[in-house]
């Protein structure tokens, strides 16, 4: 049997009653036939990539109400029922659902990652510099536009990028795109002309471009990380000759890569004739010591691809993220005429940053959120100090928008989200940062700050509380 279905993280029913209910509906409905097996937990966590206390639970409720049968040493098997008893009793079944939806607690407090801070957004300055962009003499307004992006927003774009992160590129080398993830899967293309179809990728990482290495058709290989950042002994022995890597603020731990470590990648790529592609998704918003400047900057055997985004800096509704290729992919590029490509991004978005880089509000933008985001990050780490103190361990709090919480109380994943929806407030899972679920850590969630009030922050924190640790 092959279950297949779009779980939601952001639903209100946790993960276990989603998949239960599925599987319950399908048992009703005749198309999970009587005696069927149903996958192992593990086949079924990995098909799905979910954790396997998440199979577990919602088949220990099918089992509890009579849906499926355990056979010792054997497994699962849907049980055979009178279906049309059944279909009388379904409408109140239904209802009493509802009932209970309608109990639930609304999320007042949600700290997803990915979310910013809408609200200090120069709303105005970008109106009045978008407005200027649509007056009759930009003609150019209303083409495709350039295959690599507007010239002008790139020349930006690579003078920032030089300043700001050490980053050595021309406006030739920088392709604009719809999101990380459309330029990661151009990427792939090229990659797998080079290097061929094994990519190696810390573990934990970023899921969302494991998902599109996986369906360009690459074969990832999860490097574990040490104190310092990716395991290189672990790369060499691996049969990979790219890499996708977060040095700056890895993802999700919130790691820097040092820069002995950072020489020896280098080297791996000499060795290997090798590629590194160098996500730097959040360098902005460093709070704890110096500016890191990029790994892009230290290749002097131009082996880097350096990828980035402007999502958490502007808003993520603009979808404007850029590669800078190496002469060798830029070459490569052209020769497989990917220049046919029409731009993904709106030329209106495109000349409207170019205005607001040149006249320089994007760097007092930046300037202005990395003191806010800063500021809410230390009230979220105050207020979960002084309210759960050594009953939680936070992780990653140097940079960026999000933090690990390790939480001391017995419970795992999914009874910590669970237990937090019923207070009215939303964490998230890392476990499908792990390559493998069941490698994840039991009792971690991921919460983010970008999108809330401090003042939030804090009410959210002391629901928390009252879930985790009630009385």
């Amino acid at each position: 049997m092959d279950i297949t279905l779009l779980l939601n993280n952001q639903s209100k029913e946790p993960l276990y009653v989603q998949l239960y209910q599925h599987i319950k509906k399908e048992i009703m409905n005749g198309k999970y036939a009587a005696n069927t097996r149903l996958p192992s937990i593990r086949t079924l966590a990995g098909h799905l990539h979910i954790s396997r206390n998440t199979v577990e639970l919602a088949y220990q409720q099918l089992i509890a109400e009579g849906y499926v049968l355990s056979k010792p040493r054997s497994g699962l098997y849907v049980m055979a029922l009178q279906l049309d008893t059944l279909s009388l009793q379904r409408p109140k079944n239904e209802a009493l659902l509802e009932e209970r939806e309608h109990k639930l607690t609304p999320v007042k407090y949600d700290f997803r990652y990915g979310d910013v801070d809408a609200a200090h957004f120069p709303l105005a300055t970008w109106r009045k510099l978008s407005h200027q962009c649509l007056l009759p003499e930009q003609s150019s307004l209303y083409s495709y536009g350039e295959s690599q992006g507007d010239r002008a927003l790139r020349l930006q774009l690579s003078s920032y990028l030089y300043n700001s992160r050490g980053v050595n590129s021309s406006a030739e080398q920088i392709i604009l795109g719809a999101g990380v993830q459309y330029l990661t899967g151009l990427l792939c293309g090229l990659l797998r002309s080079v290097t061929g179809t094994a990519i190696a990728m810390e573990d934990p990482g970023y899921d969302g471009l494991r998902t599109v290495f996986h369906h360009h058709g690459l074969q990832v290989y999860p490097i574990g990380l040490e104190r310092d950042g990716l395991n290189i002994d672990m790369l060499y022995n691996s049969p990979c000759r790219a890499v996708y890597i977060t040095p700056s603020h890895q993802f999700p731990m919130g790691t820097v890569m040092s820069l002995a470590k950072r020489m020896r990648l280098l080297q791996w790529a000499e060795d290997k004739n090798g590629l590194i592609i160098e996500d730097d998704y959040d360098s902005e918003f460093r709070y704890v010591g110096k500016p890191i400047p990029s790994l892009q900057s230290l290749d002097t055997h131009h082996r880097t691809v350096y990828l980035s985004t402007f999502s958490k800096c502007l808003l993520p509704s603009i979808r404007i993220a850029y590669l800078v290729l190496p002469p060798s992919l830029l070459k490569l590029h052209h020769e497989h005429n990917y220049r046919v490509f029409d731009q993904t991004v709106s030329t209106h978005h495109q000349q409207t940053l170019e205005l607001f880089m040149r006249k320089g509000h994007w760097e007092a933008h930046i300037r202005r959120m990395r003191k806010i985001y800063h500021k809410k990050q230390d009230a979220l780490i105050e207020a979960i100090t002084q309210l759960m103190g050594s009953k939680t361990t936070i992780i990653g709090q140097d940079a960026g928008l999000h933090i690990l919480l390790r939480v001391h109380n017995g419970m795992n994943e999914e009874q910590l989200i669970h237990a937090a929806e019923m207070e009215g407030v939303r964490v998230y899972a890392v476990s499908p940062f792990w390559a493998s679920a069941a490698e994840a850590e039991a009792s971690m969630v991921q919460v983010g700050y970008g999108g809330l009030e401090i003042e939030d922050m804090s009410k959210g924190v002391q629901a928390l509380h009252r879930a985790w640790f009630p009385g």
